[in-house]
């Protein structure tokens, strides 16, 4: 009797001793999948957010490119990419005026009736100097723009600005829901004309460049807006 029990005692000693190394065992597993993968999250989640939404910098670009060079579909499914549905767009000029657009399809049907309306046959809009800061599911994002809208072979408007956007995670993609267009300057570049008649008389020829370079100094434009109808 006194063995049985001595034996009871001994095989509950490795009951209890299994059971407590098991649950040592799976509290380090659980502690090292928590920490490990927050460590994971925190380390590569963060670089990979930065990168997707610097791309939406790039992708308004190209969809405004698209509708400068006449392809105002190929733009607005560019523009789906870049925002929410409901996404709130402006734009501000050097002279205080701005437009508001809400929705993609309204933005780029405003960004065409300009491109018309001013005679542009082609634009390039490169972006730069992009600042980002994520906070979980949301963003901001400021990037500076160069734009170049073609009129002719001699003449361009130049425009310069900061692009000021808030950025949301929404079904695991990152899309612009606020963009605020602020202007510096819009102006007008033109190659110079030349008079024949002055080509022939070296008495003229100062005077020709004097012109040459007062024709070649840019100018502010106003470009056309089309305003929206109350």
């Amino acid at each position: 009797m006194e063995k049985r029990r001595e034996n009871g005692r001994i095989i509950s000693k490795a009951i209890s001793f299994l059971l407590n190394r098991i649950t040592l065992i799976v509290l380090a597993a659980t502690l090292v999948l928590f920490v490990g993968g927050r460590f994971e999250i925190a380390s590569a989640t963060q670089p990979n957010a930065e990168l997707e939404i610097q791309k939406l910098a790039s992708c308004y670009a190209l969809g405004t490119d698209a509708i400068g060079r006449g392809n105002v579909l190929e733009g607005k499914n560019i523009y789906r990419d870049c925002f929410t549905q409901d996404a709130v767009l402006t734009a501000v000029f050097p002279d205080g005026a701005s437009e508001t657009r809400i929705g993609t399809d309204a933005w780029a049907d405003f960004v065409n009736s300009v491109f018309q309306g001013n005679g542009y046959v082609a634009t390039q809009h490169l972006m730069g100097t992009i600042n980002i800061s994520v906070q979980n599911n949301k963003a901001t994002m400021s990037s500076y723009l160069h734009a170049t809208h073609k009129r002719s072979e001699t003449s361009i408007d130049v425009a310069n600005g900061t692009y000021e956007d808030e950025v949301v995670n929404k079904n695991g993609r990152w899309k612009i829901r606020n963009r605020t267009l602020k202007l510096i300057d819009f102006l007008n570049l033109s190659s110079p004309t030349t008079n024949s008649s002055a080509a022939d008389s070296s008495a003229t020829d100062s005077s020709a460049a004097n012109a040459r370079i007062t024709s070649s100094s840019p100018s502010f434009v106003r470009p056309k807006i089309p305003r929206l109808k109350h």
